[in-house]
């Protein structure tokens, strides 16, 4: 099972592979909701001090006015990452006024449908299509689904170790094919594993009941004002969190088995209506309830916990981005936020999740067969709703294993990977990470979601009153950490001259919105 990845590690540690290996770049985009001192959702504009979120390469929204993105520009370390991601929270708490962020992936004191706004971007073009995409998710899912809060790790290997790896592998196809070919492996594989990211660094146990509705639900109660489940990880993955709730009845299903399968599968359902959504209406009394009544009303719609991505350029479709010019890096998409550091991620699980990725790249990747698709969806709502109970059996091929087992056996051969990166870092990091979740294999209790719940339980608090209590402290740290007068400058001007690139675009506008979604989606693959 292992072998073909111990044959090209064993050439990696025998080449001249440790430069280039440490050229890989991390990016990260973190979600965060802004609340009122109550922890109610902001019904406050984005903050102008922040800039445009239309334009800002760095500081923009999601789904919602509230739900503030966060990103950071490609890095060439954890250190480097970590700071960027640093600068740009300290300058976001200096720049709030009354409101805080919230620590925590799921959201709390959800007033209904009409509390959570939708994101606001101008009156451009660029920025109608934005708003009335979201309005369509808002409509298809619910706008409570789309507040829940993530990080994204974004990363890429250089072209140099590309071209070492290429001939290593004794390929001569173009270089960016073969780079395509390689990180569609990556992808199936981390779909594949990916159950280990959410028992790992899963931190959503326990929701806040005003999530719900008054939904029925299976989850327990914790308290008068909390639902949870004992051994859930990341209740954010599982069955009351996001996902694409179609799929079934349209058969729609990204097809990872190369670029070209995977662009296909995503045109399929960006081109396919579905009489579902024909009945709730496009355009109703000229305003458009969503783009489109297809399947996707865009690529980014569909949800999966891994994409192959390019870099866009202007309102190029992310699928021709792919297909002009390949893939340039992998988002991973399913780590919730870490409430325990006021960053919502830390180093030890990036230098983890670095050599994850090249676990991933060094492992065999067949093509998915139909039934390890079924069994990857399985294998993460078991993980996101029971991971840390004990015994939990996984589906891998035609037989069951234990969690811990296949954990286990996972981390075991990460070991010498992250020993490989440790010295093409100088340092000890990423073989340290991976001992540390080792550790959590065996002793669940290590992981965040146990040490969320076994907190709320030493509190006697709540979700709510637990993850207040935490994105205080952040606001706190915040504030006690200044941010060099440099780095405030640099902030601002990012900020006002994104301000003033918001207003360009509104006035070099000259054509309808009508017109404009139809260049839009009239752009060829050919």
């Amino acid at each position: 099972m292992y072998t073909l990845l111990k044959n090209r590690l064993s050439q990696l540690a025998d080449s001249d592979f440790e430069e280039t290996l440490s050229t890989s770049q991390i990016g990260l985009e973190k979600e965060s909701l802004r609340v009122s001192p109550e922890g109610s959702i902001s019904q406050m504009p984005h903050p102008q001090a922040w800039g445009a979120a239309l334009t800002h390469p760095y500081i923009t929204t999601d789904f919602s006015e509230a739900l503030a993105e966060l990103i950071t520009p490609p890095c060439d370390s954890v250190t480097e990452v970590i700071q960027y991601l640093d600068d740009i929270q300290n300058f976001v708490y200096r720049n709030l006024d009354n409101e805080i962020l919230w620590a925590t992936s799921m959201p709390c004191v959800v007033e209904g449908e009409t509390g959570i706004p939708l994101a606001k971007y101008g009156s451009s073009n660029a920025a109608q299509m934005k708003t009335a995409y979201r309005r369509g998710l808002g409509l298809r899912y619910g706008r409570s689904m789309q507040v829940i809060a993530g990080v994204h790790f974004n990363y890429s290997f250089s072209e140099a170790f590309w071209k070492q790896y290429q001939v290593l592998s004794n390929n001569s196809d173009d270089l960016q094919n073969f780079i395509s070919d390689q990180y569609m492996g990556v992808v199936r594989n981390l779909l594949r594993y990916g159950w280990i990211v959410p028992y790992f660094f899963g931190a959503s146990p326990a929701v806040c009941k005003s999530f719900l509705k008054g939904k029925k639900t299976l989850l327990q109660e914790f308290n008068s004002n909390t639902y949870y489940e004992p051994y859930a990880t990341s209740l954010r993955q599982g069955d009351i969190g996001y996902q694409n709730n179609k799929e079934e009845l349209t058969g729609i299903k990204a097809n990872y088995d190369s670029l070209e399968t995977y662009i296909n599968s995503m045109q399929c359902a960006i081109n396919t209506a579905y009489s579902g959504y024909q009945e709730l209406g496009v355009k109703v009394n000229g305003v458009y309830q969503q783009l489109n009544a297809n399947i996707l009303q865009i690529e980014n719609e569909y949800y999966s916990s891994v994409r192959p991505k390019q870099i866009l350029q202007g309102d190029e479709k992310p699928s021709i981005a792919l297909k002009k010019r390949g893939i340039a890096y992998v988002e991973l998409r399913s780590l919730d936020i870490n409430a325990f550091d006021p960053h919502g991620i830390n180093s030890d699980q990036l230098y983890f999740l670095e050599s994850f990725m090249l676990f991933c790249l060094l492992q065999e990747s067949p093509a998915l067969t139909p039934k390890e698709v079924i069994a990857i969806d399985e294998n993460l709502l078991l993980v996101a709703h029971k991971g840390r109970q004990p015994g939990l059996e996984l589906s891998r091929g035609d037989e069951k294993i234990t969690l811990q087992d296949w954990a286990s056996e996972l981390c075991h051969n990460m070991k010498p990977i992250a020993c490989l990166l440790d010295r093409a870092n100088y340092c000890e990091n990423y073989f340290s990470s991976v001992r540390s979740q080792i550790a959590a294999v065996y002793d669940p209790d290590l992981t965040p979601s146990a040490r969320m719940l076994a907190e709320m339980k030493e509190q006697g608090e709540g979700f709510y009153h637990h993850a207040k209590r935490m994105s205080e402290h952040h606001y706190q740290y915040y504030k006690n950490h200044a941010l060099s007068d440099e780095k405030t400058e640099f902030f601002k001007k990012l900020a006002s001259d994104s301000l003033d690139k918001q207003q360009q675009i509104e006035n070099d506008d000259d054509i309808s919105f009508d017109q404009y979604l139809e260049n839009y989606f009239n752009q060829s693959l050919k």
